[in-house]
């Protein structure tokens, strides 16, 4: 059976190009979208190289036009979207302390992490609901369990993003549609807590065993 597209929303040289390559690996041609042509270009380059079908548009994610252009550019290219995972960095900018966090860091992290997931469900979930199966992929770092007053745009945004996927979950589980969610607690990278590929992989078994809508990875 011909795999349908694996697309990664805010694709970085982390995870999102981990996930990218596990899924590529399983024959899912690769849509990778972000707001740096010269990153995507890098990470694309790396999966051809190793064979997989790429596609890559650039977009910044918090421009719901933008985004939503750039899905429908990917599905045009590579077909149908069989798996999204929404993962796109916050800011370094937004960490600070609750107290010295306004009004505007709030608006931007829930923009990021809220608003912009809403648009790519919007986007992709008719298709997958009609063709009764799909996953809905979203990553969160360790605030969304674990909220800090020293980080406290994290916590919020995230909290929003896991109730949306939670409710996601619910509305979407009859249609075939599995909408799940990896929150990672602690540092990821190759030689940190987290190794991209553990992570991905962790994402590749919720994409094909459907068995949870949450994992929290310590």
């Amino acid at each position: 059976m011909s795999r349908g597209a694996f697309v990664v929303v805010g694709a970085g040289p982390g995870v999102g190009a981990a996930a990218a390559r596990r899924f590529g690996r399983e024959g899912h041609p690769v849509g990778l979208i972000a707001r740096s042509a010269e990153s995507l270009g890098t990470i694309a380059a790396g999966l051809i190289s190793e064979g997989m079908t790429t596609a890559a548009e650039t977009a910044d994610v918090t421009d719901e036009q933008a985004l939503t252009a750039a899905l429908g550019a990917l599905r045009d290219r590579l077909g149908p979207i069989e798996a999204v995972l929404f993962s796109p960095r916050p800011s370094l900018a937004w960490i600070k302390p609750v107290l010295g966090t306004g009004p505007s860091d709030v608006e931007s992290a829930l923009a990021l992490s809220v608003v912009a997931a809403a648009a790519v469900v919007r986007t992709v979930a008719p298709d997958m609901r009609r063709r009764g199966h799909g996953t809905l992929l979203f990553t969160t770092g360790g605030a969304a369990v674990e909220p800090h007053r020293d980080r406290a745009v994290s916590g919020i945004a995230y909290a929003a993003e896991s109730a949306y996927v939670r409710m996601l979950h619910d509305a979407l589980a009859d249609d075939g549609v599995h909408a799940a969610q990896v929150t990672v607690v602690g540092p990821i990278g190759r030689h940190a807590g987290h190794h991209p590929d553990t992570v991905a992989q962790e994402l590749w078994r919720l994409h094909t065993a459907h068995d949870r809508q949450l994992l929290v990875l310590r």
